[in-house]
């Protein structure tokens, strides 16, 4: 029943994060924390993540455009390691308030309540039809780069904001969809460097059957978001990644992620 459970929810985060380029770490983690220690569900979900990026590299990766993976990724990778290092340091940090709901608690931290009021100003931007038509110059992608990179570091949600500053660079979807894949693979491979101590601890072969069955509905998920995307237009591909900020800001805000 588990490895059912676990592989529906990962087929239908897979498929609903293809088109937003981000949210598939932010919502396995926390699911996959539901069975399994924090860091077997760390390493489980950064496998999932990573098989899942390759497919999608396959699938959409021809798409992507080199000059804004040179302009915008590369410079995002670095400034997330900078903001990871930065959230190493600040762990420490006063919390400002603690709450209780359905029997869990949480915590409302400095760094999460900003970024989450950040990724709330970035959303805004897609749902408010006075910004609707704003557009970041070609020449802001190293700029964007380094703030959604580091950002994103600091509050482990690199991809969101990097969707946040790409789908306001004026790309087709197509375009959005393959160069956003491309990036979050290399970041994914970084990743697995920062891990490969925590993962090489686990015992892959107690996990074998539950990671082999989640990485193939993953696939199956991204699989059909592709051929949903033929039909999918620009417009709703932007309201679409609004709201999934929205979410998310809301959720980091009030310390649940």
């Amino acid at each position: 029943m588990e490895v059912l459970v676990i592989s529906i929810v990962t087929f239908i985060i897979c498929l609903l994060t293809f088109f937003s380029g981000f949210g598939l770490g932010t919502l396995l983690t926390p699911f996959m924390m539901l069975f399994f220690p924090v860091d077997i569900a760390i390493g489980l979900t950064a496998v999932v993540h990573l098989f899942n990026n390759l497919f999608k590299w396959a699938l959409v990766g021809k798409k992507a455009s080199i000059n804004i993976i040179l302009n915008f990724g590369v410079p995002a990778i670095i400034a997330a390691m900078i903001g990871s290092w930065l959230l190493l340091q600040w762990s420490d940090l006063p919390i400002l308030h603690t709450y209780e709901m359905f029997g869990k608690s949480f915590e409302i931290t400095p760094i999460k309540l900003i970024i989450g009021l950040l990724l709330l100003i970035f959303a805004s931007l897609d749902i408010i039809p006075k910004f609707q038509s704003l557009a970041f110059p070609k020449k802001w992608m190293p700029i964007g780069g380094i703030l959604s990179g580091f950002f994103g570091g600091l509050s482990g949600n690199q991809g969101a904001f990097r969707s946040a500053f790409l789908i306001k660079s004026g790309l087709s979807k197509e375009l959005f969809v393959g160069t956003t894949v491309v990036i979050s693979t290399l970041v994914d491979f970084t990743r697995l460097g920062i891990y490969s101590q925590q993962i090489q601890k686990i015992d892959w072969q107690a996990y074998q059957i539950l990671l082999l069955t989640a990485i193939i509905s993953g696939i199956l998920g991204s699989w059909l978001g592709n051929y949903w995307l033929k039909k999918v237009t620009l417009s709703t591909l932007k309201h679409g990644i609004a709201w999934m900020l929205m979410l998310l800001s809301f959720l980091l805000a009030l310390g649940i992620l």
